[in-house]
């Protein structure tokens, strides 16, 4: 079955907008057993919307649109289509309800325009919206008018904003169209993340022991991204579960030092995960990642139970202060150091009375290298009570962003593989 998807917005096209939905549904709908086959993203123009939906129906069994289902007078997608597909408004008082409600909860009048989304096509199914006000639709499409066979299709037509969009996908558009477009076999699927370890490393090692997997009927795919690697294994049919079990026995024997989680996980959520479960807890000394550390580890659900705290020391004033960095130290080995980077986990350890600290210091450019420390060099230090402290160099020639985030996956899996080992 053929899978379309329609974001719309102008705001996405002049690039005001990340359009994450692509990235973010696919990743969904694959996980799931689906594959979308296009992806096109319209500006809010009603003639736009219209041949973009009425093309995706011509070939698709499942056309999914995103935005322009509010309140204002950009928001055409609904009267767009339900007068394409002579479908009348009709008010559903449920919506109508949830909205009013909506406002009363925060304490904030109700513009009599907003009651506009309590407008749906008729015979259309809603996915009520919990955390905002626009409802989700489907549609069935029968007869299909628009493709030659005329063979039905489903029309979902989804909210915009990502935070109203993915709880309404996991907890009503995916049980829906897994009722209502079935997979003809059970689709499996299991993702091992790895980090320290580049794409072409990982395929080069798997691929030859892999194959007689995938002669079977095994669908092996690698995501890359900076420093970090997903290993896909899925496939459909009885034997598969058998297959990729034995796949990742096989993954796990070559580089099971570098596979820190599995499916969704992410590198703070397995170091958090440890840490509650063994009742230690860490702090953090952060220099040039500006608060990322700390940021991704509060992220966690629970964080609180492990987290003691961050201390931000952008300068070496401030290193000296609340770390008590040694100035002669900072004079001698300069502020991106092995040294350094030792002195800041000690002084984070011990200002916290945490049981592990890490520490980051770097130049993340694109000004500040040296030819023995150029843009990109970081040294990532790890203390823990009754363990020697560590310190690591990496480089990360990056832009500021991706520099920050990379030194960052890293300073957790430098602490990951350290609660392994006591483990």
């Amino acid at each position: 079955m053929e899978i379309e998807l329609i974001t719309t917005g102008t705001e996405l096209l002049l690039g005001r907008v990340l359009n994450t939905h692509q990235q973010w549904l696919g990743q969904r709908l694959a996980d799931s057993g689906h594959t979308l086959s296009r992806q096109v993203t319209v500006p809010d123009n009603g003639q736009a919307i219209r041949e973009a939906v009425q093309t995706a129906l011509g070939r698709a069994g499942l056309v999914i649109t995103t935005g322009g289902l509010g309140p204002t007078s950009d928001d055409i997608t609904r009267g767009m289509i339900a007068d394409m597909l002579a479908r009348p408004l009709c008010r559903d008082d449920s919506i109508a309800s949830h909205i009013e409600s909506f406002f009363e909860r925060r304490n904030r009048p109700m513009p009599e325009s907003v009651l506009v989304q309590a407008q749906v096509p008729k015979g259309a199914v809603v996915f009520p919206n919990e955390h905002g006000t626009a409802p989700g639709l489907a549609i069935e499409v029968s007869p299909n008018t628009f493709h030659e066979s005329g063979k039905p299709a489903w029309l979902l037509m989804l909210p915009g904003p990502p935070r109203e969009l993915r709880p309404m996908v996991d907890d009503q558009a995916l049980p829906f169209i897994k009722k209502h477009l079935p997979l003809e076999q059970a689709f499996h699927c299991r993702t091992l993340r790895s980090l320290g370890i580049g794409e072409s490393t990982v395929e080069e090692m798997l691929l030859g022991q892999l194959k007689p997997l995938m002669d079977r009927g095994l669908d092996l795919g690698f995501c890359a991204r900076t420093g970090q690697v997903d290993i896909r294994l899925s496939g459909s049919g009885p034997e598969m579960p058998a297959l990729i079990a034995e796949a990742e026995a096989t993954i796990r024997a070559a580089i099971d030092k570098q596979i820190y989680g599995t499916d969704d996980e992410t590198i703070e959520q397995v170091v958090v995960g440890r840490l509650i479960a063994t009742g230690e807890t860490l702090a953090v000394a952060e220099s040039c990642t500006g608060g990322l550390l700390g940021h991704h580890i509060t992220n966690v659900p629970g964080a609180s139970a492990i987290f003691a705290g961050g201390m931000l020391t952008y300068s070496n004033e401030m290193k000296q202060i609340l770390l008590g960095v040694n100035e002669s130290t900072l004079a001698q080995h300069g502020a991106v150091s092995k040294e350094v980077a030792v002195e800041m986990a000690e002084g984070a350890l011990a200002v916290s009375g945490a049981d592990h600290a890490l520490s980051v210091t770097g130049i993340a450019g694109p000004d500040g290298g040296t030819a023995d420390k150029p843009v990109g060099t970081v040294w990532l230090g790890l203390t823990s009570k009754g363990s020697r402290p560590l310190a690591i160099r990496k480089f990360h020639p990056y832009d500021r962003e991706t520099f920050k985030h990379a030194t960052v996956h890293q300073a957790l899996e430098m602490l990951r593989r350290r609660l392994q080992k006591t483990g």
